[in-house]
Parts: structure tokens; sequence; C-alpha cells
């Protein structure tokens, strides 16, 4: 970890250490202005690449690279819209991968502005940057959670048979000849 993100980090609240960003309040902000409701902070970063792309110069350059950022910048926003209505683990889990792909290219589009520069003062663009590289180490944290959840539940059927054995060793029930469904073996009878 860098010296800056310790010092951060020791500078928040014991509460906003050691809470995660899925699991923090929805509010719009706290006291010092910064948003943790996703959904809120992607809305202001697309509204920020918006108001980036109408301060551009207007040469044939500027168009271009801003049509190309209005698209990705813009993008996040919506996909994550679309990633909470996944149908699958696998649909959300690709639906977050748009949305880094893309901030990967707005981040690579605002590099390229500021190197131009497009606009009239390219330091203003470092906040900008940084939001960008922030976004996406999230939606990649969010990515490998998501798989390495998704990895735990595919061997839940060995947890299954594992159940089995253990009522079969506490009850001293043998299981019926032939291949055993444990799937199906360890539902719950309704009573009749």
């Amino acid at each position: 970890m860098k010296e800056g993100a310790i010092k951060k980090a020791a500078a928040l609240p014991a509460a906003q250490r050691s809470t995660s960003n899925v699991q923090r309040s929805t509010s719009n902000g706290e006291a010092d202005g910064r948003v943790f409701d996703l959904e809120e902070r992607l809305l202001e970063y697309a509204a920020r690449i918006i108001r980036l792309v109408d301060s551009l110069h207007t040469t044939k350059a500027a168009n271009h690279v801003g049509g190309q950022l209005l698209r990705s910048g813009t993008s996040p926003l919506p996909n994550h819209g679309e990633a909470q209505a996944a149908e699958s683990r696998d649909d959300f889990i690709h639906k977050l991968k748009i949305c880094l792909k893309e901030l990967l290219e707005s981040r690579r589009w605002l590099r390229l502005i500021k190197r131009v520069p497009l606009i009239d003062k390219p330091d203003k663009l470092d906040p900008l940057i940084s939001e960008t590289e922030e976004l996406f180490r999230i939606f990649d944290r969010s990515i490998r959670t998501a798989q390495s959840n998704a990895s735990v539940h595919e061997n839940a059927p060995d947890l299954d048979r594992w159940k089995l054995e253990v009522e079969r060793w506490t009850l001293n029930v043998e299981p019926p000849a032939g291949p055993v469904n444990y799937r199906k073996a360890t539902r719950k009878r309704r009573a009749p």
C-alpha cells in the first residue's frame, strides 16, 4: 500500500475503514462531501465527463476524442444498472467487466486529452483521472469477489454429499442401492 493511501485510510473514521462500499449507507454523501453510493458516484462521474467534453477545444481531434470519451465515460452508469438486474451470476460478472473495460478506455482518453492538451487547463483533469482509477479498482475488486463466490458455490454438490454422509452415520441408515441423486436426497420432505 502506498504511503499516501495509508495516511488517507488512517484519516477515515473507524466505521468507514472497516466497512465495504457495498455495506455503507446509500446516502448522497458524508460530511466531507465524499459519495459512497456507487450509483450516485457513477452518475456524478458521467456528469463530469459530459461537462469535460463540452469544454474541449473545437478542433477535429478534440471532437473525435470527445465523442469517444463521451461514449466510454458515460457507459459505466447504465452498465452498472444492468449488472444490478443481472439474470445470473455470469451475467452479473459480464456486466461488471464491461464497466471495467469502459473505465480503462476512459482513463486512456483522459490521459490523451491531458497530453495533447485538448483543454485550456490540462492539470484540472487529475482529479477526474484519479476518480477513474478508483472506480476501476472498485469494479476490479467486485469482479474478483463475484468470481470467488461463484467458485465457492460450484463446490456445493460436494457439500450436499457430505451432509448426506453425516445423516447416514447419524441415523445409521444405508443409502438405497444404485446411483444416488445427492441433491434430491438432501431435500426436506413435506409432512403429509
